[in-house]
């Protein structure tokens, strides 16, 4: 008999009440999202139900309790500027079903660190990281003058590189930022391109154009790069050049031969600083050709100055299908027996 009333107690949901304060209608409405559709999100992946009457909630389901701190740490993040959006929700119920065991590793920052709390600052607000990995590798890029952002489409490493860059401008750390990207065709033969040199290395550069655009406005980039302050170029262009007090930032990195990838590291100057991206999965060179992001990985890690944030699936903050079909990939590569960030 107590068996069977135990089982009936352990089929009834949980229900939570409580209430956030402050009662706030501006930041209730960023919480729940256009059509609650932040709401809804929530209900959908825990398995609740959600009920709201103002700032009350009731929360009904096996996993209420996920629910409420969920709700709670995204009121918390509607009350600051960035506000918030649908990867913020997915990337809070990310560390609800997947809690991290591994603590965010941080050096000791240097001399000409900015902040390390997990934000960076630009002229149109603040950049803040996502999740963990992001967390660490906007500590890296602060604490290291070289830095390496590696993994899959969609986790923020070039946005959160350019970022940085923009507040070290800012901030009067460094003079200029410089853009680099080698131009290798993503499998495809484009043939001739028309135009001067910029409008044929534009097409490869647009995801940083796009990204200083939305942080600083096109009219500022547009003078910026006009005097210099911002110079976009080729891979190819930074052989034999030694850039000082300069924010460089090179792109797609998984592109570069490992000839390409020691004269650039050997282009950092004296006062600078270096991000390197990409994703050793995605790499366009020709068949047989090795990628130099891929060849420094095991023996750039010991060197002091340098520090690696290797991202995985669950940082995609991208439409939520991308986070599934980069997992399906990286199954497939392990069902293989291969590491897709060796």
């Amino acid at each position: 008999m107590k068996a069977r009333a135990d089982a009936s107690l352990a089929a009834v949901p949980a229900m939570l009440e409580f209430e956030l304060v402050p009662e706030d209608n501006a930041r209730l409405a960023a919480l729940c999202g256009p059509l609650d559709q932040n709401i809804k999100l929530i209900e959908q992946r825990l398995g609740v139900e959600v009920r709201r009457r103002g700032n009350h909630f009731r929360l009904v389901g096996a996993k209420a309790g996920g629910a409420e701190r969920v709700l709670r740490d995204l009121f918390e993040l509607a009350g600051t500027p960035s506000g918030v959006d649908l990867p913020d929700v997915h990337l809070a119920l990310r560390e609800h079903e997947e809690p991290s065991d591994e603590p965010t590793q941080r050096s000791a920052p240097g001399p000409r660190v900015a902040s390390v709390d997990g934000v960076a600052r630009v002229p149109r607000g603040l950049i803040r990281a996502r999740g963990e990995h992001q967390k660490q590798y906007l500590a890296n890029i602060h604490t290291h003058d070289l830095a390496f952002g590696i993994g899959p489409a969609g986790t923020g490493k070039t946005y959160l590189a350019v970022a940085c860059a923009v507040e070290a401008l800012q901030t009067e750390r460094v003079r200029r930022i410089v853009l680099v990207r080698p131009a290798v065709e993503a499998g495809e033969r484009l043939g001739f391109l028309p135009g001067d040199l910029t409008q044929k290395v534009d097409p490869y550069l647009r995801p940083m154009y796009d990204a200083l655009y939305e942080m600083m406005g096109f009219d500022r980039v547009a003078r910026l790069i006009e005097r210099n302050v911002i110079e976009v170029a080729p891979l190819a262009f930074m052989r034999g050049r030694s850039l000082n007090e300069s924010f460089i930032i090179l792109d797609e990195a998984q592109n570069t031969t490992p000839e390409q990838m020691k004269m650039f590291l050997t282009r950092i100057g004296f006062g600078s600083h270096a991000v390197v991206t990409g994703d050793v999965t995605q790499t366009d060179l020709p068949m047989g050709k090795l990628s130099g992001l891929r060849h420094v990985i095991d023996f750039l890690r010991p060197v002091e100055g340098v520090s690696f944030t290797f991202f995985d699936a669950g940082d995609v903050v991208r439409h939520p299908l991308v986070q599934r079909i980069v997992q399906a990939y990286e199954a497939h590569f392990a069902a293989q027996g291969e590491d897709p960030q060796r």
